[in-house]
């Protein structure tokens, strides 16, 4: 009899602990899947951060290059970038101005690929405007100034082709100078020089 209740006991006593196990197992693995969810959250953040960060880059990179480039004539060019997609709105002059831009953004590093909305508008209604390279200068010197960011950038100018040196806090404040250049009348083309005291990318 008392063999009997030993079993009993015994086999109670199994019982009894194995659902406290589980619920441990259980626990456990909650702990484990949502730590595992945080890290795929945490990851997820900075891919989107990432191509954030290399979207505004591409931008900038893309702004440059075309404001440097004589083939793009038209200053109303606007760039705007999404996953690697660059988008071109605005106005430029002729078709072979297009293309141009078209070719001029495809060679930038990260543009996955370019989605072309520009106008052609005919220059034929635009004044035609013959400044000289000393008035070109100062123009473009004094849109500088106006920006806190741009007021140490110097600036050339030579056959109405202008050339920006200095150190300015960022790519995009260097693609704003480029813009705000290209944007003086009789500008043909804006040289960047500019360094960029910490580079991101």
């Amino acid at each position: 009899m008392r063999y009997a209740k030993m079993i009993t006991i015994t086999i109670l006593g199994v019982f009894a602990t194995a659902p406290f196990a589980a619920q441990g197992q259980t626990t456990k693995d909650k702990i484990e899947n949502s730590m595992e969810q945080m890290k795929d959250k945490a990851k997820s953040s900075a891919e989107e951060a990432k191509t954030a960060i290399s979207d505004s880059w591409v931008t900038s990179k893309t702004k440059i290059a075309l404001f440097s480039d004589e083939r793009v004539k038209g200053t109303q060019v606007s760039v705007d970038t999404k996953n690697g997609v660059v988008y071109l709105r605005g106005k430029v002059d002729s078709d072979e101005a297009k293309q141009a831009a078209t070719e001029v953004t495809q060679s930038i590093e990260g543009a996955r690929s370019v989605k072309n909305d520009l106008q052609v508008v005919a220059p034929t209604a635009r004044k035609v405007v013959d400044a000289n390279d000393k008035d070109i200068a100062k123009m473009v010197e004094s849109r500088m100034t106006q920006d806190t960011h741009l007021k140490k950038v110097d600036v050339r100018a030579d056959g109405g082709v202008v050339t920006l040196t200095g150190e300015v806090p960022s790519i995009t404040a260097a693609a704003k100078a480029s813009e705000m250049a290209r944007g003086v009348p009789g500008v043909k083309a804006v040289k960047n020089e500019l360094t960029v005291r910490q580079a991101n990318k």
